[in-house]
């Protein structure tokens, strides 16, 4: 009895036993929690705890306490004095005492958060913002806020049935995860927040805002959720330090994977713009890596997954593309001309699919979404190369270039789907080089680059000679003078086209001494395709227009015309039987290019022999000019006239209009023969080499098989003995070998010596061939084909002895 009796003496003391800090609390409290915080007493509290900061832990434990027992009693008008009193408390003491009240306040606030009420949820989100607000003098090692970031990402999730609550849950959230960021991003020993586990929930609470959104919720301004989740998610992105960004950005593309947000992808697309504006500029190509990454995840996806992504990755590069990118240049067309090649394989195999017997409908739709995927991809390298400074172009050109099938290659047949890839990557190159703008035609037209680009340009299909001449047109057009040569005509006044020129200067000099027979030569060999069409005619006649205006001095313009009367000559002789439309169409070629030269080069007996021609051919033979060859209903002949000599443009004629000074007219009487290259063999075209290597190679096929013999008879003999006339011949031919080799260009005589000292190259080999390589024998032979060893025998009755061997 005593014992009881002391303890209710204990618990029962009177109001001045009690420590004053518990008074002071209890005083801030009144009896109608409608009536408010006395703030009065709430003063004297204040003040209490800035005299005496070591109290303000014990004030806090006191207050977590009441708090405590008021939301368990549902005295919800209490537990808002309480925040009440807490946040002037934290907004009025600044000592080093205040950590150890933090902690309860926060303890506090994780009840309110606890609970199901909306109104204290809220209520405990709006006093953590305001402590977030508070700068603190000294870092905390202890504190973390791994409740705090779960509890909130749970509320931007809320789904409470009454719409206007759950607004209010979820802007409440966006707050509470707006504070975390803007207490710890700053605090370096809270770097533990940019951990995944963090941002896989901050992240997909802010996305799942941003993607409920609409337009007539933007009225709301500030208490949008949308509206504010994307400043909270701007606000994040732009305080994330390097090596954060790939814990930044992965959560993104998580959500937009789970959620199946990149088909349609505007979203997608909007919060790649956000985050490309967001971030620092140096910080841009770790996102761009992320993306290709996931590309590269989803390789095996369906196309408009693919398509969507790559779309993404556009808008990154677009704006990447004006600040620095970083190394990550060439990775990015790497891994687009990969992502291009399969989509190319993955068209191909669905043809094949549908036409072994699969529904029709479905394969075509698939082959159709995968063109959206290859256009997509190519709009994505022209956009990027598009706005990189001119050195990168020249890089990425080089190495888009390299990853062309071209003749020489282990992919050298043209098959469909070698095609395919050169179509998409010629393309590429197409918009790689639309508006670049090369100092000299050496850099832009590098030897590493011209020759597969010429190679590909004897590919027998006219679309690709199509491509490689467009490319060749931007990279060689620096004034924009294309658009003004676009078609195929006689142009009555170049003049009138203002067109714009600069002189050329040495460097291009240079360059077309070295290179301009190679360009010559693909140009010649272009124009005789039987399967062009208007046009490549077209595109050739710029090309040579665009050699005039950009490259040509007074030497490379007596090239061009030579160029211009070996196309002449070989319409006309016609020994690789063109059809007739070809032959006019290069006549009607040869014509237009004249035309403009003569004016180009403003030589009044020049323009006056092509108008000439021009005009005879309008009243007799309108079928060799371009304005009615390439109708659809033009009447051609059976064959060329070549004794009307009126009809054709004449050496001799031209030769005499520019035999005034600054021309070489005399190199005019020189033929122009293309040079010869491996490509030629590689390609298995007719040769266009002169008969001599047409009878070597009949002779050396025919070599091994039998040996042809003539009968020697008296009359064989005696023309064999006479010389009268031999003298004269040899003569002759040598004044013709010193003339060829004082007139003719460097280059020409080295591409004919190059050729007859291939021929004799491709004999000697022959002949070693015969006798290194052992006699047939019925025992057998041993050879080694593709690293594995073969045993091969010859029956007697095969082989073939020498006539002095036979008894």
């Amino acid at each position: 009895y005593l014992r009881a009796s002391l303890s209710a003496g204990v618990c029962g003391c009177c109001g001045r036993c009690r420590p004053r800090y518990k008074r002071l609390v209890d005083n801030i409290f009144p009896e109608d929690p409608k009536d408010g915080l006395v703030k009065s007493d709430m003063e004297k509290l204040t003040f209490f705890a800035v005299s005496a900061p070591e109290k303000l832990d014990r004030i806090g434990e006191y207050l977590a306490e009441r708090l405590s027992r008021d939301v368990v009693r549902h005295r919800y008008g209490y537990v808002v004095i309480a925040m009440e009193a807490l946040d002037q408390l934290l907004m009025a003491c600044h000592s080093q005492s205040i950590k150890p009240f933090v902690e309860s306040f926060l303890h506090m606030v994780a009840k309110l958060l606890e609970s199901k009420e909306p109104d204290l949820q809220v209520l405990g989100t709006n006093s953590f913002v305001k402590f977030a607000n508070i700068e603190e003098d000294t870092p905390s090692y202890h504190r973390r806020y791994d409740f705090f970031v779960s509890q909130f990402s749970a509320m931007c999730h809320s789904t409470h049935e009454d719409p206007e609550t759950r607004t209010r849950i979820r802007i409440a959230g966006i707050k509470g995860l707006q504070g975390v960021v803007r207490k710890t991003v700053n605090d370096e020993l809270q770097a533990i927040i940019w951990e995944p586990q963090h941002m896989d929930k901050l992240i997909p609470s802010m996305l799942f805002n941003m993607q409920d959104n609409d337009d007539t919720d933007r009225a709301g301004g500030e208490e949008n959720p949308a509206a504010l989740a994307e400043s909270c998610f701007r606000e994040l992105l732009g305080r994330a330090a390097y090596g954060n960004m790939n814990n930044a950005v992965r959560p993104v593309l998580v959500h937009l994977d789970n959620h199946r947000l990149w088909d349609p992808n505007e979203f997608a697309v909007s919060c790649f713009r956000i985050i490309m504006y967001s971030i620092q500029a140096q910080h841009s190509h770790h996102v761009i890596q992320q993306v290709l990454n996931h590309l590269d995840t989803h390789s095996k996806n369906t196309p408009r997954v693919r398509a969507g992504i790559v779309q993404v990755l556009l808008e990154t590069v677009a704006i990447a593309a004006k600040g620095s990118i970083g190394p990550t240049v060439l990775e990015v067309f790497n891994t687009l001309l990969k992502h291009l090649r399969m989509s190319v394989d993955f068209e191909l195999g669905e043809g094949s699919r549908r036409n072994s017997g699969t529904s029709l409908s479905s394969g075509r739709g698939k082959e159709n979404e995968e063109r959206i995927v290859q256009n997509a991809i190519i709009q994505t390298i022209g956009f990027f190369g598009g706005n990189l400074p001119d050195y990168q172009r020249a890089e990425v050109m080089m190495f888009i270039m390299g990853k062309v099938p071209v003749y020489g290659t282990p992919c050298h047949t043209l098959d469909t789907g070698t095609k395919r890839i050169q179509t998409m990557l010629l393309s590429s190159l197409i918009m790689v080089t639309s508006g670049f703008k090369c100092k000299t035609m050496s850099a832009g037209l590098p030897a590493a680059f011209l020759e597969p680009l010429c190679s590909i340009s004897l590919m027998e299909d006219s679309e690709l000679r199509q491509l490689v001449l467009e490319i060749l047109h931007n990279i060689i057009d620096r004034h924009d003078n294309r658009a003004k040569l676009r078609g195929i005509r006689i142009i009555p006044n170049v003049a009138a086209l203002k067109i714009k020129r600069e002189k050329i200067s040495k460097q291009d000099v240079v360059f077309m001494k070295k290179h301009g027979q190679q360009l010559y030569r693909h140009i010649y060999l272009g124009s005789k395709e039987e399967d062009n069409v208007q046009k490549n005619f077209e595109l050739l006649f710029t090309a040579l227009a665009l050699l005039t205006i950009e490259l040509a001095n007074e030497e490379v313009v007596i090239d061009l015309i030579r160029l211009s009367l070996a196309l002449q000559d070989m319409a006309l002789a016609n020994e690789e039987n063109m059809p007739m439309f070809i032959c006019c169409g290069i006549m009607a070629l040869v014509a237009a290019y004249l035309n403009f030269l003569s004016q180009m080069i403003a030589n009044p007996a020049f323009c006056q022999h092509v108008s000439k021609v021009i005009e005879l051919r309008n009243m007799d033979a309108p079928y060799l000019l371009p304005e009615h060859v390439f109708r659809e209903k033009c009447v051609l002949p059976e064959s060329l006239d070549r004794e009307d000599s009126g009809m054709y443009f004449q050496t001799t004629d031209i030769a005499d209009a520019l035999s005034g000074p600054g021309y070489n007219a005399e190199r005019l009487g020189v033929a122009y023969v293309p040079q010869v290259t491996d490509e030629d063999r590689l390609t298995r075209r007719k040769s266009f080499v002169d008969t001599i290597s047409l009878q070597v190679d009949i002779l050396s096929n025919s070599l091994p098989d039998q040996v042809q013999t003539q009968e020697i008879t008296f009359e064989t003999l005696k023309k064999a003995i006479d010389t009268t006339g031999l003298e004269e011949q040899e003569r002759e031919k040598r004044r013709q070998v010193m003339e060829k080799f004082q007139k003719a260009p460097f280059e020409e005589i080295a591409a004919h010596c190059e050729s007859k000292a291939n021929m004799l190259h491709d004999r000697l080999a022959q002949i070693f061939e015969l006798t290194i390589r052992p006699p047939p024998s019925p025992s057998g032979t041993v050879t080694v084909t593709s690293g594995h060893t073969q045993y091969q025998s010859v029956p007697v009755y095969e082989m073939k002895f020498p006539d002095l061997c036979v008894y």
